[in-house]
This record gives C-alpha cells, structure tokens and sequence, in this order.
C-alpha cells in the first residue's frame, strides 16, 4: 500500500520508522544525534503530503547531521497519537534524548520549519 501521494518519501528522505511502544528505547538510545525530530503523519493526509513535498525539494536542507529523523503513521499506531495528544497531522516533536523540546503542528513551510529546527539546534545541550 502506498503510504500518501509521495508514495516515494521515505526511501528518497530516509527516517526510521518507530511504534510507539519503541518510542521511549529510541530516544534513550546513547549512540544516536542528539537531536531526534518525529514525524507524526497520516495516511492519505493532504497537509503530510504537502510537508513531504517540500521536503524532497531540497532534501539536504533538512539532513542535519546532529538530527536523527523517525516517523510512524499514526492511523497505524493510535497509541501514538493519544501519547500526543494529536487533533491532527502532520506534526513534528524535537527531542533532545528522552526530553521534549518543543512541537511544531501543522506544516509552516520549509523555511520557517528549518528555522525552527535550527533554533533547537543551536541550543547547547544540558550539562
């Protein structure tokens, strides 16, 4: 099944795909960047599909090297979602380890998102 009308996204902007019962190990896992963004999307979700777009226009523009990108498609995982509290996607959460840093709801187009993103970047990790 083809998971939106970019059907392509993930082999051409690789990200690993976590459930949300793997989600805590994930973040906690010593040898990953010490940033991990997660995207929350949906099937057949017009405004997903728009961010992805964006994003496989320039993808370098959001391959940072210290980020580590996961995804799960929460009409698959509910759970997901209701960890979130989510009334809808796409939505992104920017983790440093375990600890949540911030949300972006929605999409707010490349350059604000990358913007965003790079705020958290420049913050110096937690001594």
């Amino acid at each position: 099944m083809s998971e939106s009308t970019v059907p392509d996204f993930f082999a051409r902007f690789p990200m690993a795909a976590v459930r949300s019962e793997a989600l805590d190990a994930a973040l906690a896992d010593p040898l990953a960047p010490p940033l991990t963004l997660l995207f929350l999307w949906g099937l057949n979700c017009p405004n997903c599909d728009v961010a992805k777009r964006a994003i496989l226009v320039s993808p370098s523009r959001f391959a940072w090297p210290d980020v580590r990108w996961l995804h799960a498609n929460v009409y698959d995982d509910p759970d997901m979602a209701s960890r979130f509290g989510l009334h809808g996607v796409p939505a992104f959460f920017v983790f440093r380890g375990a600890r949540r840093l911030g949300r972006i709801t929605g999409w707010p187009g490349a350059e604000a998102f990358a913007r965003a993103v790079e705020a958290q970047r420049a913050e110096s990790p937690p001594a």
